[in-house]
């Protein structure tokens, strides 16, 4: 900095607002400490920055897979939101691993983030206690926290579920098959739910062989699809708990000589060029993204009201597969 301040002839402190943006510089003493600072090749020391400032503006995002199609908005969202506010975001997938998600969050914070965006794999968050009493702000998307008050934002996976289901209950259907992902996590617990209170308000009972959860590969997904819509009495439509469930299933049924109905919760890529177009229940993942984001620095800017809770509304968009009724036995 003394070289820059001697090479445009000004004194140290304006050399230092330049650099931090601060007022009280002209045009032309702004413009000569910039050439003085491209000419030298100068660098702001962001290390010494944070020991004088406390802060890194910086955020971690632990999310599921970066490479999901879900989370590529959300994702982009969070960052476009960091980036207004002079943060850099850094992530990191779960691969819905508790111990790695754990690893990854504490990993963030042991680089001094100033926050974190977390999509839960696990349901115990009480190892961020220590963390956000040393005051790294924290909010979780798509899922809560779990033993942990914090903020939260979700979208209604329950109210979409139920909005789908009892789609497919209006166009005729009555046995109606749910294959989602691993009980344990919150949304496909909560799918299950609406899934189940839509087939109840409708007055029809739900066979257990008509419900799935489990790992969402696609191996064991086409074998519970094949194995509801082959069996005497077989369900004449499905509901797909997310969109890896939802491709799998559209695959299964191409294959079959009888038309089957689908929702699938998640909108997907090219779900309108298909033969059916594929009825969906959408979340906003952007949204999400941005809400969790601006709740964060929300935080960070001193917000200390108790821990808020957000949830989304998700959107029916009918394409044709559920439309379809059931075929005749």
């Amino acid at each position: 900095m003394k070289d820059v301040a001697a090479r445009a002839g000004v004194g140290l402190k304006t050399v230092s607002r330049v650099v931090n943006g601060e007022s009280g510089v002209t045009e032309d003493t702004e413009r000569r400490v910039r050439e003085a600072i491209t000419a030298l090749g100068f660098r702001r020391n962001d290390s010494a920055r944070v020991l004088r400032k406390g802060r890194t503006a910086s955020i971690g995002l632990v999310l599921e897979d970066l490479a999901d199609p879900f989370y590529a908005p959300l994702n982009r969202a969070v960052e476009e939101v960091a980036r207004a506010h002079g943060a850099l975001l850094i992530n990191g997938s779960s691969a819905e691993d508790p111990e790695r998600e754990r690893e990854l969050a504490l990993a963030f914070c042991a680089r001094r983030v100033d926050g974190l965006v977390v999509i839960p794999a696990g349901h115990d968050h009480r190892y961020l206690e220590p963390e956000i009493a040393a005051g790294i702000a924290t909010v979780f998307v798509d899922r809560p926290a779990g033993l942990l008050e914090a903020d939260a934002v979700l979208s209604d996976s329950f109210g979409g579920a139920r909005e789908g289901v009892a789609h497919l209950i209006a166009h005729g259907h009555r046995r109606i098959g749910f294959i989602g992902d691993r009980p344990r996590i919150h949304t496909a617990a909560e799918r299950l739910r609406g899934y189940r209170a839509a087939m109840a308000a409708a007055g029809l009972t739900v066979d257990d062989a008509w419900v799935s959860l489990g790992p969402t590969e696609p191996g064991r997904v086409r074998a519970e699809a094949e194995r509801m819509l082959t069996v005497p009495h077989a369900v004449t439509a499905l509901f797909a708990g997310n969109n890896r469930v939802t491709l799998t299933a559209v695959r299964v049924i191409a294959r079959l000589p009888r038309a089957v109905a689908l929702v699938g919760f998640d909108d997907l890529e090219l779900a309108d060029l298909l033969s059916p177009g594929i009825t969906v229940v959408a979340q906003d993942a952007a949204r999400l993204g941005r809400t969790a984001a601006e709740l964060l620095f929300r935080r960070l800017d001193g917000a200390e009201d108790a821990p808020r809770r957000v949830e989304l509304a998700t959107r029916l968009i009918a394409r044709g597969s559920g439309e379809l009724p059931p075929a005749q036995d």
